[in-house]
Formats: structure tokens, C-alpha cells, sequence
């Protein structure tokens, strides 16, 4: 699913930002995508963190073939959280999790089975409100909840100013590669508001032309 902003938002950038005006013209018809319900798009996040592509890649695939179901309406496999919840640690631990990524999954298994987690409440909560839920979470940082607004609730003014990849397209394209802080990051970023979370990937496309997708 394609964010309906979208368009709006890369031709604002390109009108008040000479860089990205070239971004936006290097990647035409590109975007941020949907892939994922909310848990799934959570427990693949948590999967891959501190580890290589490779591998994070490797034990969600072994993750989605146990545990996941797919239809031919459903081109990604999703994961049911009741039944992830229902899993001993154990479970996960074969397919390669740690014991700490293990926990992590099946206690966010719960939290969506139970209802504490409930993506219906989202739409009416302002970005802040959703990050300070999920970060109750064990396993979720602010991070992963960023990059969650982003790359599911296609939330448009996100700025993730820890982000390595973020911090390294101000610095190469802004800054002559001189290395800014988070707290200089989120102050220059402030130029692309409303659209933040456009601005922020268009410069990880610029370092990296594979779309990135969570």
C-alpha cells in the first residue's frame, strides 16, 4: 500500500530543497509500502535487530514457513499473534531466535492478543501517544517504533534522528560529510515538516538503492 500523501509530499520537498529535488527526480514512482499487519510488521522489526540482513532474513523465513499462513489475497505471510503467544520460547529458539528475541516475540504476542496493543485505537492517537505504547513493550525502542509509524502506519513527519543512515544522508549531502549530532539532525530536519518521514527516505535510497522495507 502506497501512502495517498505521497505525492504531495515529494513535490513540496523538491520545491523547498534543492537536494531533494534531486532525490525525488532519481527515484521516480518510488515510495514508503505497507507489507505487513501491525504485529507482523513488529515481529519481523524485532527479529532483525543486531543482526546482519542475512541472517534476519534467514530465521524470519523459517519464523513465517512454522508459524505463518499466507492466502492468495495475502501476497506476504502474516503471523497470528494468539498463536505466537501460545508458543514456549523454545519454539523460537529452534528456529534460530535468542532466548531474549524469543521472549520479546511472544511477550508482543501477547500484548495483541490480549488487546493491549490494539491497532483500531491508532488512528486517533498522534505519533508521540503510539510510540510511548509501544515502547512498554519488551523489545521495541523507540527506534523500531519509528521506523513502525513509518513503514505501516505511513505516518508522514517522522524523523528518526537516531538512525545511522538518516545522520549519514544530512551529513553527505548537506554537510560535505562532516558528521552531525541527533539533536543537529532533528533541528535541520525541521525544514521538511510536514513531510519528514519522505525526506528521511529518499536519503536512505540515495545510500542505498534497494527500497528499504520493514
Amino acid at each position: 500500500m502506497r501512502p495517498r500523501w505521497w505525492d504531495e509530499a515529494a513535490g513540496e520537498l523538491a520545491r523547498r530543497d534543492r537536494v531533494m529535488k534531486r532525490l525525488v527526480r532519481r527515484h521516480p514512482g518510488a515510495s514508503l509500502k505497507r507489507r505487513n499487519d501491525a504485529f507482523t510488521a513488529l515481529a519481523r522489526a524485532i527479529t532483525g535487530q543486531q543482526i546482519s540482513v542475512k541472517a534476519a532474513d534467514a530465521i524470519w523465513s523459517r519464523c513465517v514457513a512454522a508459524h505463518g499462513s499466507a492466502t492468495r489475497l495475502r501476497a506476504f505471510p502474516r503471523l497470528d499473534p494468539a498463536r505466537v503467544a501460545a508458543l514456549a520460547p523454545t519454539d523460537l529458539r529452534e528456529l534460530g531466535y535468542s532466548e531474549r528475541k524469543a521472549a520479546y516475540v511472544i511477550d508482543l504476542a501477547s500484548h495483541f492478543a490480549s488487546g493491549r496493543l490494539d491497532p483500531r485505537a491508532w488512528k486517533g492517537m498522534d505519533d508521540d501517544a503510539i510510540i510511548e505504547a509501544l515502547v512498554a513493550v519488551r523489545g521495541v525502542g523507540r527506534w523500531t517504533a519509528e521506523m513502525f509509524l513509518m513503514f505501516h502506519e505511513l505516518r508522514p513527519d517522522v524523523l528518526p534522528v537516531d538512525d545511522l543512515g538518516l545522520r549519514k544522508g544530512v551529513s553527505v549531502h548537506y554537510r560535505d560529510g562532516v558528521a552531525m549530532s541527533a539533536d543537529e539532525v532533528r533541528a535541520f530536519g525541521e525544514r521538511w515538516r510536514p513531510w519528514r518521514s519522505a525526506a528521511t527516505w529518499y536519503l536512505w535510497r540515495s545510500l542505498d538503492p534497494k527500497p528499504i522495507e520493514y
